[in-house]
């Protein structure tokens, strides 16, 4: 690996000072306290049940299936469906043990218990992303989301900033290095079925953008004053290769959008969500999309996740892979890693799409 390629990420954008979520939640929310969180939400969720079945259910996916040599090519058709047709898919019997889930889970909950000032102890510095506070809050007048976040490099374990990460709870460290290894490892397993099932002959040409991790831990808390006029997490895509997202609390509350409604992702106990990424989206060329999704909140419960972001190693290179190509044309740019982080951080600073400024023209 070579100096760039093993670099640490840095300056990955800040965010302007906002008021945490959790603890106005805790106090006698009045209207113009809620004004920057207000706002039109779109339709609501839909569901359609077409011959007493849910037509709108996210498929499913068997890990253990998907590897086994006698089971692996009926799975890996529900794989491809589930890519080409929804972007999203739960993952099951990923081999995660329940005992590395069970404990990431009561630190997660552990951490937001804490007192305010304990949790800013680890809040982002300016001009950077990890820590504890808000991503990507450009503006004065920009809507705020119904959440607070605590976002940590976890892979490599060089990409780390060990000073972001909390002493309590006391196996918060150890639960999570545990789990981000194990989720890794899902995901590498998952891109290299990806690119058996387009033809790629280079698997590591998939894989290769699970080489860093980092995750998003979220904290959704109720709003008995206007759940349905606040969301938790504004629509968007995810701007990097895999995401692998653990639902922590039961409480629904992730939504996709397909054909023009919104889909509720419904916690099913011990799976991940796999969703396909915008980077993705690139080394396919279009084949499989990046799904815009939201998340709303609750008017009683209070909802924790964590989301598991993949993407390459600082210098590598994202571009649609030649499998992909073909005899046409691409439709996206040839751009390196540190290049496609520095257009997402304009683009985001800009409130624009990073896809729209990946793509190549007619």
């Amino acid at each position: 690996m070579d100096g760039a390629a093993a670099a640490k990420p840095q300056n990955l954008g800040g965010s302007l000072p906002v008021p945490n979520v959790q603890d106005l939640a805790a106090s006698d929310l009045t209207p113009p306290v809620l004004d920057r969180y207000l706002r039109d939400t779109d339709a609501p969720a839909v569901s359609v049940v077409v011959n007493g079945e849910d037509a709108t259910s996210v498929p499913v996916v068997d890990l253990g299936r998907l590897l086994d040599p006698k089971l692996g090519e009926k799975e890996a058709a529900k794989l491809r469906s589930a890519c080409e047709n929804w972007g999203f898919f739960q993952v099951v019997n990923h081999g995660v043990p329940d005992k590395v889930i069970d404990a990431v889970k009561e630190d997660l909950k552990g951490f937001f218990q804490l007192p305010l000032a304990e949790k800013r102890a680890f809040a982002q510095e300016p001009g950077g992303i990890e820590g504890y506070g808000q991503a990507f809050v450009v503006s004065e007048e920009q809507k705020l989301d119904w959440a607070d976040m605590y976002f940590l490099s976890t892979q490599p374990p060089e990409y780390r900033d060990l000073k972001f990460w909390p002493s309590q709870p006391s196996t918060f460290r150890d639960s999570l290095e545990r789990y981000s290894a194990e989720v890794q490892r899902v995901a590498t397993d998952l891109l290299r079925i990806m690119a058996k099932n387009l033809g790629v002959k280079d698997p590591e040409k998939m894989t290769m953008i699970a080489g860093s991790q980092s995750v998003r831990i979220n904290y959704y808390p109720p709003c008995p004053q206007a759940h349905d006029k606040v969301l938790g997490l504004s629509p968007h895509s995810d701007a990097v290769g895999l995401t692998l997202l653990l639902q922590v609390s039961p409480v629904a509350g992730l939504q996709i959008r397909k054909n023009g409604s919104w889909i509720p992702v419904a916690p099913l106990p011990g799976a991940l969500v796999a969703n396909v990424g915008d980077v993705i989206e690139v080394l396919t060329n279009g084949k499989y999309k990046s799904i815009e999704h939201r998340a709303v909140v609750n008017a009683r419960e209070e909802r924790v996740s964590i989301a598991a972001f993949h993407a390459a190693k600082f210098g590598e290179t994202y571009e649609p892979l030649e499998e992909m190509v073909g005899e046409g044309a691409a439709r996206y740019r040839t751009i390196s890693v540190e290049d496609y982080v520095k257009l997402l951080l304009s683009s985001k600073l800009d409130g624009k799409n990073i896809m729209d400024a990946m793509k190549i023209n007619p």
